[in-house]
């Protein structure tokens, strides 16, 4: 491949997820510090994701595949994200601020399909080469909590108490704007579909691959994967606020521990799924999700602050284990002409479906357990998606039966 275009993909892959971990994952705190927002309103905010998730494939499918260059489309969405995002910086109450951040994630939430077909487009052999790049994006997640704790200490309990967190908003509106600009650079990337081509919402929902639920075995990994994601919504809802309530400094860099996890355990996945077979993988993945909450709930940030460190680590089992095997799994089990719908109907079903059960699950919970103003019962919120998660568990070990999936 051309080393000016792998360098030109590494760079909107690099700044893509820095824009995304510059102000995701400190969006608990800020709510709750900032905005003092409710723990409704801050599943409200998060769930802003999955409702970008459920709309993105109409602008990919409608727009992108049909009628401009990717990289143009790519260029326009950060542009307008970039002035969203100094409009969040400058809200001052949750109602001014929620509607900002659901056109934002509306606008950004498509932008991760396009920078992934732009380097499938670009690259000669993507199997091998698309890693590399796409590595850079995971680098960029952990440079943007480096640049919040080690660079400007953000979120240090004193300056988060006096409001600093707005200035992440600022900090990725800049990064937007310049992956706006960038992208027009980008090597030209032209729409694929022909425009007077006929397609229906099935097509763009992937909803041709629900013939895959008539295999029961499918079906139970379907449900298993929507309701997994009810857990997830948890870590990534409360995380922050729940360092941050823990007196935890540089919680930001802390957090990131899990990206870090999620790159080291991407390596050991292919011996273990070799080695174990598809279902005892999903299964060690699950079984690391019920694990993290327990030491979530019994940790806290003195001597046993290990617990929580380890906790954050296993965020490369949970994902890796589970979310790419099940990729790999749904791959396996769609035929060629459904391969695609099939991945998006698991996307729309996870980070759509799932995800905005979660976020509202976690809102109710975190409220419940609500002490005073800005104190919450946490063994009793991480209690809860421990549980779930075991019985999850459950649900796939006795009735997911063994199948031999090749990992290629």
């Amino acid at each position: 491949m051309n080393p000016k275009i792998r360098v030109q993909l590494s760079i909107m892959m690099f700044l893509e997820f820095f824009i995304w971990g510059g102000w995701f994952v400190t969006l608990g705190s800020y709510l709750s510090n900032n905005l003092n927002a409710t723990g409704v309103e801050t599943g409200m905010a998060f769930s802003t994701q999955s409702w970008g998730a459920i709309i993105a494939p109409f602008i990919v499918g409608l727009i992108a595949d049909r009628y401009f260059n990717a990289e143009k489309i790519l260029g326009i969405l950060h542009i307008i994200g970039a002035l969203l995002m100094y409009q969040m910086s400058q809200a001052t109450e949750f109602s001014f601020f929620y509607p900002y951040v659901l056109g934002y994630m509306i606008l950004y939430m498509p932008t991760i399909a396009l920078v992934n077909s732009i380097s499938f487009r670009q690259l000669t052999n993507p199997s091998k080469e698309f890693p590399f790049v796409r590595v850079f994006g995971t680098a960029g997640w952990i440079i943007a909590g480096w640049v919040i704790s080690f660079g400007f200490q953000w979120d240090s309990i004193e300056n988060i108490g006096q409001g600093a967190l707005s200035n992440t908003f600022l900090m990725v509106a800049i990064a937007s704007g310049i992956l706006g600009l960038f992208s027009f650079t980008l090597p030209k990337t032209p729409p694929t579909a022909k425009r007077d081509g006929k397609i229906s919402i099935s097509d763009i929902l992937g909803l041709d691959a629900l013939k895959l639920l008539r295999d029961r075995n499918f079906l139970i990994f379907f449900l298993s994967s929507i309701l997994i994601c009810i857990p997830l919504a948890f870590y990534y809802q409360n995380l922050s606020l729940f360092l941050t309530e823990y007196k935890v400094e540089n919680s930001t860099t802390w957090a990131t521990l899990g990206q870090v996890s999620e790159v080291m355990f991407m390596l050991l996945l292919p011996f273990f799924f070799k080695q174990y077979g598809f279902k005892k993988t999903i299964l060690f993945g699950m079984l690391a999700w019920g694990v993290r909450y327990v030491l979530f709930a019994f940790g806290d940030a003195g001597d046993l602050f290990f617990m929580l460190i380890l906790g954050i680590g296993l965020h490369g089992i949970c994902y890796d284990f589970f979310f790419v095997s099940g990729q790999i799994y749904t791959d396996s089990k769609a035929g060629e002409k459904v391969k695609s719908a099939a991945q998006g109907l698991i996307t729309l079903a996870t980070y759509g479906v799932g995800m905005l059960i979660g976020y509202w699950v976690a809102g109710i919970i975190s409220d419940e357990f609500l002490i005073s103003e800005n104190v919450h019962s946490w063994k009793e919120i991480w209690i809860f998606p421990a549980i779930f998660a075991g019985a999850v568990f459950v649900i796939f070990l006795f009735f997911f039966k063994n199948e031999e999936i090749e990992y290629n």
